[in-house]
């Protein structure tokens, strides 16, 4: 048990009492317990929403081949968690993710509608020629518009060094794990 505990605490950076009753609840179950510190984690990082960012650490990822680079804007609420190890590790991890994933954006709901409209286009013409129903074209769009965004947005973007998470999910462990609110000020990525 106490090994599974020490695995678990560094794995999540959660606190010790909080990794011992995570896997009292799952009932030693690693995977179940590692979920439940995360749903915790991500409770804690909404109760910091409201905070302001005003320091933070800008991380830069020049690719090996020397043709792309990218540089992420992170911020924090202290200058203390600016000079974290895991902080700025972390905004060197994002801009290495914009060179590796190009995103446009921010957010999802950052994506120019008239990019959004264009592609609209496109998606009605070949849904038109499948000859699907008004009302699940309009389903389909919604889906499709919704997974355009999703790809256009940094955060929604799936991660680059673990895929099963999305950008979002790799912020919000941190904010967990830091304690406070973490934010994506701004990014740029170049290439030749």
């Amino acid at each position: 048990m106490l090994e599974d505990i020490k695995k678990l605490r560094e794995e999540t950076g959660a606190g010790v009492v909080d990794v011992k009753k995570a896997l009292d609840e799952a009932g030693g179950d690693m995977d179940a317990a590692r979920d439940l510190l995360r749903k915790r984690g991500q409770a804690k990082a909404l109760k910091k929403a409201d905070r302001a960012t005003s320091e933070g650490f800008i991380g830069v990822y020049v690719h090996s081949n020397g043709k792309m680079a990218g540089m992420v804007k992170l911020l924090c609420e202290t200058d203390f968690v600016a000079r974290n190890d895991e902080f700025q590790s972390l905004a060197k991890d994002l801009a290495m993710h914009v060179v590796a994933s190009a995103p446009q954006v921010i957010a999802p709901e950052d994506v120019a509608e008239d990019a959004v409209a264009k592609e609209r286009a496109i998606w009605e013409e070949q849904l038109a020629s499948e000859g699907k129903p008004a009302e699940i074209m309009a389903k389909i769009m919604e889906g499709k518009e919704k997974k355009f965004r999703e790809e256009q947005a940094l955060l929604t973007q799936a991660f680059v060094k673990n895929p099963e998470q999305t950008v979002q999910d790799v912020i919000t462990e941190a904010i967990a794990k830091i304690g406070e609110k973490i934010t994506v000020g701004d990014f740029i990525r170049f290439d030749i």
